[in-house]
Formats: structure tokens, C-alpha cells, sequence
């Protein structure tokens, strides 16, 4: 990609499609900018804004197609929002950190800071489809409109952004648009619901026995489900924003009217065949090693 050829945007900011990572349109940023340690995750080390080690002339990874058999399984997790692309070609303009190298340690600290913006732009762009949410559409129009211009500020502009609060305005209409959701689901749920339990945000689940449970309309924002047993759980209209799926066993369940929830996160997660999805989210390709 070194050939700088030219990115049209094809897809509307607005649309899911701009908010997914298209490597063909990147300088390879994430294997860049960003550090990680030999883990579980990661076989070895690498500091920030040193190329990884299986990143190609192309930008390109060398191992993709055998990452987790290599020792790295945080690769095939991680997701940019299509931050990637938009630093690449919107942000610099086309002009790769190789080819610019003064342009480079800038590009690497400004490519978490649009990452962070778009991943406000999914949720937004998902809020806004959401029926329930219809009283505050002009207040959800309005900061996916201001998120989408930060995007698109110069570098220096980008750089002095205060994103921590402007995520916290954001952060309060999807909590909103939550509480509209699933209160409406709640309302619209036919026959006895039984006795269902109730979590906080950020509530400690970790390991949990949480086989065929009914967790419909559950506020499990934050929630630590790392290694926890949701074979056959039902999770329609329950808020996963930020939930933590690390090898959270999804095999049977029923996300497809889930809100808030990314394709990280589903990355992160065991599940199979009969895992059910949201349209906007695609099934991983290493689930077929759970029977998927």
C-alpha cells in the first residue's frame, strides 16, 4: 500500500461499514502505534510505535492467517472502529508514516485517540436505530454529528481534544438510550419472566455459572465475564457496552437484540454454530475450533 492509492470513502460515516477495520486503506497503525507484552496474548514484546516484527513492506501482516497459532491471539481481537483508514487517509492525507518519517511519531499518538471516537461513532450509529430511543434521536444526531468532526480535525487539533469528556457526555445518552431499551423490552416480554437477577455495572462475573440463564434486558455494562459459562444464556435487549468476553463461552446463546456490543468483543468470546449474532457483527473465523 506503500502506493498511496487513493481512499474514497466509499461508505457514509454514519453507516456500520465505515466503522469496521479495512486494512487495505492502513499503514499497518495498529501493528505500529501500539504496544503489547508477552502474554497469553502476545508471544513476545514490542513498545509502542516499533513495527511489529510480522508487518510487511504492504503494511500488511505476514502471519495473518495463523496468528493464534503463533501465540498471537490479541491481534485477532483487537478491532480499530476503522480508525485506521480514516488516520491513514483522511487525518495524513495518504502520506504513509515510511514515507513521511517526521510525520510518524504524531500519527501514532493521534491513531488511539480517533480509535476511541470511533467506537463512540458504532454506538451512536447503533442508538440511533433503536426504536425506543426515538425521544432523544435529536440529541444522538447531534453528538454523532460533533464526534464524526473531531474525527476529521487536523492532527494538532486532534491531539488537544479533551476525549475523556467528551466521551462522558456521550457515554450519558447511551446510558440513556439504554434505559429506554430495555425498559420497553421489558414491557413487551410476553408470559412470567420468572425470578431473573439483576447486575450492576462492572459486576464481578468472572467464571460464572451462567448456563441457558435468562439475562434479558440485564444492565451488565462493564461487566467482568471473563471464562464465564453462557452456553444457551439469553441475552436480547441486555446492554453489553464494555462487557469483558475473554474466553466467555457464548456456545447456543442468544445475542441478536443485544445493544452495545462489538465485534471485539465477540473476537474474545468462544462461540459456535448456534451462537446467535446482530447482523452488524460477524462470526470469527477461530470459533470453529469450539464447533463453530
Amino acid at each position: 500500500m506503500s502506493e498511496n492509492r487513493e481512499y474514497s470513502g466509499a461508505f457514509p460515516d454514519s453507516s456500520r461499514l465505515s466503522l469496521q477495520a479495512d486494512c487495505e486503506h492502513c499503514f499497518g497503525l495498529c501493528c505500529v502505534a501500539l504496544p503489547y507484552a508477552a502474554s497469553a496474548d502476545f508471544a513476545t514484546d514490542k513498545d509502542a510505535g516499533k513495527p511489529c516484527q510480522n508487518l510487511q513492506s504492504d503494511f500488511r501482516c505476514g502471519v495473518h492467517t495463523s496468528l493464534r497459532q503463533r501465540g498471537f491471539r490479541g491481534c485477532t481481537v483487537y478491532d480499530c472502529f476503522g480508525a485506521g483508514q480514516k488516520v491513514s487517509r483522511v487525518t495524513f492525507g495518504g502520506h504513509d508514516w515510511r514515507q513521511a518519517p517526521g510525520s510518524a511519531k504524531q500519527m501514532f499518538e493521534v491513531f488511539p485517540i480517533v480509535r476511541q471516537l470511533h467506537e463512540l461513532l458504532w454506538y451512536l450509529t447503533e442508538a440511533l436505530t433503536l426504536q425506543p430511543a426515538r425521544p432523544i434521536q435529536g440529541a444522538l444526531s447531534r453528538a454523532l454529528d460533533e464526534t464524526e468532526r473531531l474525527t476529521r480535525l487536523d492532527p494538532d487539533s486532534i491531539m488537544e481534544l479533551d476525549v475523556a469528556a467528551h466521551r462522558a457526555d456521550v457515554n450519558a445518552l447511551l446510558l440513556r438510550t439504554s434505559e429506554l431499551v430495555r425498559a420497553e423490552a421489558l414491557r413487551s416480554q410476553k408470559g412470567p419472566s420468572g425470578r431473573r437477577k439483576t447486575y450492576g455495572r462492572g459486576a464481578d462475573l468472572i467464571g460464572a455459572k451462567l448456563r441457558g440463564a435468562d439475562l434479558r434486558c440485564a444492565n451488565l455494562r462493564g461487566a467482568y465475564l471473563i471464562a464465564a459459562d453462557l452456553r444457551g444464556a439469553d441475552l436480547r435487549a441486555a446492554d453489553l457496552i464494555g462487557a469483558d468476553f475473554r474466553d466467555t463461552d457464548l456456545r447456543g446463546a442468544d445475542l441478536t437484540e443485544s445493544i452495545f456490543l462489538t465485534q471485539a468483543q465477540i473476537n474474545a468470546a468462544k462461540g459456535d454454530a448456534n451462537t446467535k449474532l446482530p447482523p452488524s457483527l460477524t462470526r470469527p473465523t477461530h470459533w470453529s475450533a469450539f464447533g463453530g
